[in-house]
């Protein structure tokens, strides 16, 4: 017996660890002995300590989450993650609240801050592709510091934007606040609301979705004791597959042979050996560093009443293409303080400051320029003459060795809030936020530049500055009551006013003899070249708006929002709109007859119609504009003004009216989550350029005149296919598809819109029945193979044998724009992502994939490195080019672009679907307590990979691209690629460690 209790006593141990999830520590988690009521709870740091025998299970759990029981040995320390258990009890935010996701009416898709933290990115946007259903993000290029283009559910708008309006802590900074100023990894959650319901609360604002970001704060991160947490990593950016181009001799070749054609001197007359081959890829290119540095602090009193987050940010990365790159140094401090029982305050603070170089050379210049163009003359001075095109020539060496392009831009965003609740069931909450943005661009062009020097030109510069500010006032009363055991109600009402205002000032100084001073003394320069110019814009918003929330018996819920905004954009009469939306939803799984059931765990039925809006236009679009035009009196010339743009005093909102029917289910005891989503939304009152009379002077006005629709599906599923006590795997589907159709064009049947000055009109058009917008041109045919072939088809344009052949559709004998059909359209038809995760004691991999399927990209490049003259490079393909020893070929032969126009055609608009392993990532979290690291509460190192891997069939390789960006053309002109700065391949080594 005494034998048997020592046994007893030397297995006894004390075993401590924490408890966490999604990256924070839970207090208040369960820690228990199986078989037992022995054990205890998390502290407020997730900490715990339990006496046990070896050999005895531990259940860990905790609300929402699902247990994990663990075998004790001979560990002393046992760290624990638990995950969600039914993600419909995760908490989401939403406009001006939060609420539990099996309690919402409307369409929400969220995005954690683990999800955002596995992709080492400048910008949280960039974090957002592919993550969230019915959401296309694009990104516009590979720059250090792009942007994206963003679609929530189709665009809504033609002359006005289609992005969605970013909401930062609550703070509304509209829809083009530079998402560099916000660090990454400082978010704690981000929302996009999608349908009437959830975006009616922001009225004319939220036509094209809303972006909730959510910042971390120190609640639960300490008590008394900070939390301190360092995220270090350093990345390699890759020169990623680029666009196959002629070797030089193949350039050479065609370059001579399409002289030839046109009968003119061959500008390469001795070997191909005896010429420069640059490889300007290599030139331009080059593999660049990054580097990021965070440190937070945060924490809680003792007593809970002071909650922080502090942290710095510094971030810098050079980019692919020489003399280009972005360094940033961000601060944010969030504090809550609970004065006393029912009154809170606090304050969120965020500044940064950016420096960007703009770079001095275009990637678009590797695709120009002949490999046999010279950097330097043969007296070793830069080379500024193009011989073959006889015009200067833009040397990108000299201009990174002689000129400057640089911005330095400060944002501070801040919002401080007073919380007063009388009773438990009320809240009062005021806030008031800041946003003050400065920004300065400076060029410089040396006179000592070798195309300058060539027409005998001086040097110039410019300085261009802008300041904004603005305010944001919202204030808030929210009540909460539930009514005997059945019927909970939440009501809102709030009132909100804004004002932004932005000033732009720009000097051009030309003809500067010294580059001692650059842009520093744009006085040192020619002063009747001069150009000065200045813009002043503001606009305020005063908007007013509730919404009322009621429950019965958990199972039948309605959500009723209203919001009524006023503009100052608008003229009187015109200012304020209106903008009501209802919703309700069914927990199908709380009614009696689905209780014996085993299937479904949560099943919810929703649906909500409603309406919002978009201001469309910028201030002032209302009033006539007046532009300066010069006339003579007394026989001198004299400066004057004239009418330059009509008024109209009628335009008003464009209005979306959406409808959005959904179906949530939680299945297998929670093992899969999925979702089902239908929409329909059309938008009224488009506002567009209408021809008008020219009797009135004008040749066309500004209208409220047509209409649009989107209709498309979204789905997602979440599953934990397999979870044991070491190993888990989780996968994650995202699928969706849009359908945008124009419904009225004011009475027209379609609108030119011209991107390309050179192509002219007809390569884009606004159709109706048609998506927004669509591509057309003519229809390719291949070459011509005979003279008699030629003579056979009636054409009266010149055609040439082996020159490209186009569709008569008209029969006319005439190749022109009423020969166009519609060849594409940037839509997709399906967008995807998914996502794989494991997780292996302490290790977690994880890799995604997101693309597109059937949407179109309109190379822009064709018409340069397909049809025309040998002047600029041409693509690989055309080594096959139709030549008499080569006569069936369908590429065109060199030199027929001087007899054949070259319209916009089929050759132009290629396949953008695509495949790309966004980002994998194998990550090692430490076991801090075998290494003796005391003090460190965990610590995970990781290696990743963005980009790594592209399938696409697109000549240019990657189709992703907006060559328009986003404002201005870019609103609707997308799908267009022209050459833009290649998105790298990127491998990081990381490291995140707590304190």
């Amino acid at each position: 017996m005494l034998a048997l209790c020592c046994i007893g006593i030397s297995s006894a141990q004390t075993v401590k660890g924490t408890v966490s999830a999604d990256g924070e520590p839970l207090p208040g988690a369960s820690v228990l002995v199986k078989g037992t009521s022995n054990g205890t709870v998390t502290d407020f740091d997730g900490n715990y300590s339990v006496n046990l025998n070896s050999g005895t299970t531990l259940i860990f759990s905790y609300l929402g989450y699902a247990s994990k029981e663990v075998v004790v040995g001979k560990q002393t320390q046992i760290n624990i993650i638990l995950e969600q258990d039914n993600q419909l009890d995760e908490i989401v935010v939403i406009g001006y609240g939060t609420q539990k996701k099996s309690d919402l009416t409307g369409s929400v898709s969220s995005v954690s801050a683990k999800d955002i933290a596995e992709v080492p990115v400048s910008r949280v946007d960039q974090a957002l592709q592919g993550r969230a259903a019915g959401v296309q993000v694009t990104q516009t290029n590979g720059a250090p510091g792009a942007g994206t283009v963003i679609r929530v559910r189709g665009g809504n708008s033609i002359t006005g934007s289609n992005e969605p309006l970013w909401v930062i802590d609550g703070i509304v900074v509209g829809t083009n606040f530079n998402l560099n100023n916000i660090n990454s990894n400082d978010i704690k959650s981000i929302e996009i609301l999608k349908d009437a319901s959830s975006i009616a609360i922001y009225g004319s604002r939220g036509a094209n979705g809303v972006v909730l970001v959510s910042t971390k704060s120190g609640t639960n991160a300490g008590s008394g004791k900070p939390q301190v947490s360092v995220n270090l990593y350093t990345s390699m950016q890759l020169v990623p597959e680029l666009p196959k181009m002629l070797s030089q001799a193949e350039q050479i070749a065609f370059t001579n042979e399409s002289a030839t054609f046109r009968s003119a001197a061959e500008p390469f007359p001795n070997d191909p050996s005896t010429y420069a081959n640059n490889d300007w890829y290599d030139i331009i290119l080059n593999e660049a560093p990054i580097h990021n540095a965070d440190v937070s602090i945060a924490g809680s009193s003792e007593n809970g009443n002071v909650n922080y987050y502090n942290s710095l940010n510094y971030f810098n990365q050079k980019g692919l293409v020489i003399s280009s790159g972005i360094e940033k140094f961000i601060f944010r401090s969030n504090l809550d303080i609970k004065l006393t029982d029912n009154l809170k305050t606090g304050f969120r603070v965020n500044y940064s400051r950016i420096n960007q170089e703009n770079g001095l050379t275009a990637f678009s210049n590797a695709f120009v320029t002949l490999p046999t163009q010279p950097i330097y003359n043969e007296d070793g001075t830069y080379n500024g003459f193009d011989d073959v095109i006889g015009a200067p020539f833009s040397n990108p060496v000299a201009n990174v060795a002689l000129n400057t392009n640089e911005t330095f831009s400060n944002n501070l965003l801040a919002t401080a809030y007073l919380e007063y609740s009388p009773a438990s069931n009320w809240v009062i909450r005021s806030t008031f936020s800041p946003e003050l943005n400065n920004t300065k661009q400076n060029r410089f062009t040396s006179s000592q530049s070798p195309d300058l020097l060539v027409v005998e030109d001086l040097g110039r510069a410019s300085v261009r500055t802008v300041a904004s500010q603005g305010w944001n006032n919202e204030n808030t009363v929210q009540y909460q009551s539930d009514f005997g055991e059945n019927h909970s109600v939440t009501a809102l009402a709030g009132a909100s006013f804004q004002k932004v205002s932005t000033e732009i000032t720009q000097a051009e100084a030309f003809g500067i003899t010294s580059d001692a001073t650059g842009f520093n003394n744009l006085a040192n320069s020619d002063p009747k070249r001069a150009v000065v110019s200045s813009d002043y814009t503001s606009f305020q918003i005063a908007s007013f708006f509730g919404r009322l929330n009621y429950s019965y018996k958990d199972k039948y819920l309605l959500t009723l929002v209203g919001r009524t905004d006023g503009s100052s954009v608008f003229a009187a009469g015109n200012k304020y709109e209106f903008y009501p939306s209802i919703a309700g939803a069914w927990k199908i799984s709380e009614e009696a007859f689905m209780k014996d059931q085993d299937v479904f765990k949560d099943l919810k039925l929703r649906a909500s119609y409603g309406k919002s809006g978009n201001q469309a236009i910028g201030p002032y679009r209302t009033l006539a504009l007046l532009t300066e035009a010069n006339t003579t009196l007394d026989g001198k010339e004299v400066t004057g003004l004239t009418l330059g743009r009509p008024s109209n005093p009628n335009l008003q909102w464009e209005t979306t009216n959406s409808f959005d029917l959904a179906l949530e289910a939680s299945i297998f005891n929670g093992r899969i989550f999925t979702e089902l989503n239908y929409y329909y939304k059309k938008t009224n009152d488009l506002l567009l350029d209408v021809s008008i009379p020219r009797q009135t002077g004008f040749t066309s006005q500004l209208q409220n005149v047509g209409s649009l629709e989107n209709k498309g599906w979204e789905f997602l599923i979440n599953s934990k296919n397999i979870r044991t006590d070491n190993f888990s795997w989780n996968s994650t589907l995202s699928l969706s598809a849009n359908k945008n159709k124009i419904l009225d064009l004011g009475g027209v049947d379609f609108i030119d819109v011209t991107v390309d000055a050179i192509l002219g009109s007809g390569n884009t058009r606004l159709i109706v029945g048609e998506s927004v917008p669509v591509f057309t041109g003519v229809n390719y045919l291949g070459t011509w193979k005979s003279q008699e072939e030629i003579d056979a088809s009636g054409y009266t344009d010149p055609q040439v044998v082996g020159g490209p052949k186009f569709e008569d559709l008209n029969g006319d004998g005439i190749i022109s724009t009423e020969d166009n059909v519609v060849l594409g359209d940037p839509t997709p038809d399906l967008i995807f992502g998914f996502e794989n995760s494991f997780t292996y004691k302490n290790w977690d991999l994880s890799f995604y994939f997101q693309g597109t399927v059937g949407n179109d990209v309109f190379n822009l490049r064709t018409r340069n490195h397909y049809f025309n003259r040998g002047e600029t490079t041409k693509f690989a393909e055309l080594a096959n080019r139709w030549t008499p020893e080569n006569p069936t070929s369908n590429i065109p032969r060199a030199g027929a672009d001087s007899v054949t126009n070259t319209p916009s055609n089929s050759e132009y608009v290629e396949d953008g679907s695509h495949v790309r392993l966004k980002t994998a990532r194998l990550a090692y979290n430490l076991p801090v307590d075998k290494f003796g690291l005391g003090g460190v509460k965990n610590a995970t190192i990781y290696f990743s990979g963005t980009n790594l891997l592209l399938f696409s069939n697109f000549r240019l390789i990657d189709p992703e691209t907006s060559s328009f960006g986003k404002n201005g053309l870019g609103n609707i002109a997308q799908g267009y690629a022209n050459g833009e700065y290649p998105n790298p391949r990127v491998l990081t080594f990381g490291i995140n460690v707590n304190f």
